[in-house]
């Protein structure tokens, strides 16, 4: 219990004093509490992964001219991954666009686009819920870059909410590659999001990816506190 027994007036010397020792207090609290937290409860990073696209080498030379490499902007969390410089339009079977979306880098064996249902249904298409790269069955779209147009025969999906994390990450969760976890966020909009797919990597860093819908309608930007947690049928 912290009481505060100096007089409301006093000499400068006097309130120095006293809001030194308030400082400390302070300190000395808030190190008890982060001593007593849970490890790693700090470490957890909630992203909201906004529309984008995955190019391959060939789909890359085709929308920005022969030679051409994309052309790093922004490191996103995950060591190794960027946002591009480059963007391209997307088009819809309604001939509708979403006219500027950002290229993430690396490159990857096979072209994809992954959308939050909004934006697929102001193209005209209605994509599957799938893992980043099972894009076998999906709907396609056109692509156009300021030096050429690709079509894409599939590759348009709304990537499935899911969390990224190393091993130990993974052993203090209790999962393995491939298990569903839930995350709870503590907003205005307050919300469990169930059955997250659990990605385990060796350089993985703690990070959960939801999309533009979930994060809105969740209120992340508000949120005061997220946390994993396993579902009770797991426990």
């Amino acid at each position: 219990m912290i009481t505060n027994s100096a007089p409301v007036s006093g000499t400068p010397t006097q309130k120095s004093i006293d809001r030194l020792a308030i400082e400390r207090i302070v300190r000395e609290l808030l190190s008890e509490k982060l001593a007593t937290a849970p490890a790693g409860d700090n470490e957890l990073v909630v992203s909201i992964s906004a529309r984008h696209c995955h190019l391959t080498d060939e789909h890359v030379e085709t929308l920005f001219g022969p030679g051409s490499t994309l052309t790093p902007m922004k490191d996103l969390y995950q060591d190794g991954f960027y946002a591009a410089e480059e963007t391209v339009m997307v088009v819809g079977p309604r001939k509708r666009m979403l006219p500027a979306v950002r290229v993430l880098g690396p490159t990857r064996p096979a072209s994809q686009v992954e959308l939050a249902f909004t934006d697929a249904i102001s193209l005209g298409l209605d994509i599957p819920v799938r893992a980043s790269g099972k894009i076998e069955g999906t709907p396609g779209c056109v692509l156009v870059g300021p030096a050429g147009v690709v079509e894409l025969s599939q590759g348009v999906i709304r990537a499935e909410r899911h969390v990224h994390m190393g091993p130990r990450d993974a052993e203090r969760y209790g999962v393995k590659n491939g298990d569903r976890i839930d995350l709870a966020v503590h907003s205005s909009c307050r919300t469990i999001l169930t059955d997250l797919l659990v990605r385990i990597d060796d350089a993985a860093k703690l990070e959960v990816h939801i999309d533009t819908d979930e994060g809105n309608a969740v209120d992340l930007q508000h949120a005061s506190k997220c946390e994993l947690v396993r579902p009770a049928s797991s426990v």
